[in-house]
């Protein structure tokens, strides 16, 4: 029931995202009603439920009939299966301790999604929300440490530390290939980019997170190659797949570890 509950939540953000990503784009204001991008009518409620709506509309805008984007039926329900996972693993209702880390990283997890969607579309990292995103990152790990009990076992459980070693040691690497390239390779929106994703996950689970990002990448480029849709000098925005490493680091972290090494230690 709990993950149900989390799963419509995230329907409903997801909706909201949507409208993030395109008024950030045409620098609109993000309060009032939703209105269709085509011939700008408002959208009443009815017509703006997570995908049902959309299926309902027969993928179109009731008034001048464009087709509506998948790209907010995907959006919506990609938030619900993160929010799912959100509550999954961070979340228990008889413990007040996870309710503010559980709200943390739904907050992570919407303004990745919004970075996500937004350099796949228009191959830019949005700083409207990728600098607040890195304020809350550090206000969540001094939080933390501010809250912590028990005896300290090494730095890297201190949550501000670990953090910014990651995004240091993140950037520091990003930024090097953004200079020997001058931007061929990599721009410096994911340099700045991995200076997030460094605070949310931390040492050494960011080796995990850009390890499996170019894995991701690569495969993604040789497929698009192979189908003929893309050449060697094509450009293919990187941040999705840093978005997508991420999100695997902080989910499944732990199990990839423990399988690894039970392939190592066969």
């Amino acid at each position: 029931m709990t993950l149900a509950i989390f799963f419509i939540f995230g329907l409903i953000i997801g909706s909201f995202l949507n409208v993030v990503v395109y008024r950030i784009r045409i620098a609109d204001t993000l309060m009032g009603r939703s209105y269709c991008p085509h011939c700008k009518k408002g959208i009443a409620w009815y017509d703006n439920i997570p995908v049902i709506s959309f299926i309902l509309l027969n993928f179109r805008c009731r008034y001048c009939k464009k087709k509506i984007s998948w790209q907010y039926p995907l959006v919506e329900i990609s938030t619900g299966f993160l929010f799912a996972l959100v509550a999954l693993q961070f979340f228990s209702s008889t413990d007040p301790a996870t309710w503010i880390v559980t709200f943390y990283y739904l907050v992570i997890v919407s303004m990745l999604l919004v970075i996500f969607v937004y350099d796949s579309l228009f191959m830019e990292i949005p700083g409207l929300v990728l600098w607040p995103a890195i304020a809350v990152a550090v206000g969540f790990n001094l939080l933390m440490d501010s809250l912590r009990g028990g005896p300290l076992l090494s730095a890297f459980s201190v949550s501000s530390f670990s953090g910014l070693l990651a995004a240091f040691l993140a950037f520091l690497f990003f930024f090097l290939l953004v200079a020997v390239s001058r931007e061929k390779w990599m721009g410096m929106g994911d340099a700045y980019l991995v200076i997030l994703l460094g605070l949310v996950t931390g040492w050494p689970q960011i080796v995990l997170g850009l390890f499996l990002a170019f894995l991701l990448g690569s495969i993604w480029g040789i497929a698009f190659m192979t189908l003929k849709k893309k050449s060697v000098k094509s450009q293919i925005p990187f941040a999705p797949f840093l978005v997508l490493g991420t999100l695997i680091a902080i989910f499944c972290y732990t199990p990839i570890v423990h399988w690894y090494l039970s392939l190592i230690t066969a």
